[in-house]
């Protein structure tokens, strides 16, 4: 068994569209939650610097929320951002998850590693599915950022 997964994908927009998707509010809150949660503006705090806080609430359709909280680890614009994410902010976060953005032909491979941590082989099928989902309406936001 891995301690790691990763999900790779490719995208059809330059490294620098994808990273300003990851790193601007306005853009992390419509993609990050999928068309299925809100992550209100005002609960989002990215300030994507070594040691930045990371910190947002998705209201889930059921009405219930999670709190998020988390620190980027490492910042190279346009390729590589690596940070850490709880929803039990008072809790040891784990290991940094990594997100890098490669030039391809076509646009960027887009890979997303994360730490198994404790999860059994369901929650890290549901995590990948999880993932899949983000990066669908990733490129939907996408094709709205192209110039």
């Amino acid at each position: 068994m891995s301690d790691t997964f990763t999900v790779v994908r490719t995208v059809a927009a330059s490294p620098e569209l994808i990273w300003r998707a990851w790193t601007t509010p306005e853009h992390f809150a419509v993609w990050f939650g999928t068309d299925a949660v809100e992550i209100p503006l005002s609960t989002l705090d990215m300030d994507v610097r070594p040691g930045g806080t990371l910190a947002l609430v998705m209201k889930l359709p059921d009405g219930n929320t999670i709190e998020w909280l988390g620190e980027y680890t490492e910042v190279v614009p346009p390729s590589r951002l690596a940070f850490t994410l709880s929803d039990d902010p008072g809790q040891y976060a784990g290991v940094p998850i990594v997100a890098e953005f490669t030039a391809v032909e076509g646009g960027t491979r887009l890979s997303i590693t994360q730490d198994r941590g404790d999860f059994d082989d369901a929650q890290v099928a549901a995590t990948i599915a999880g993932y899949d989902s983000f990066i669908d309406s990733l490129e939907v936001l996408l094709q709205d950022l192209r110039p």
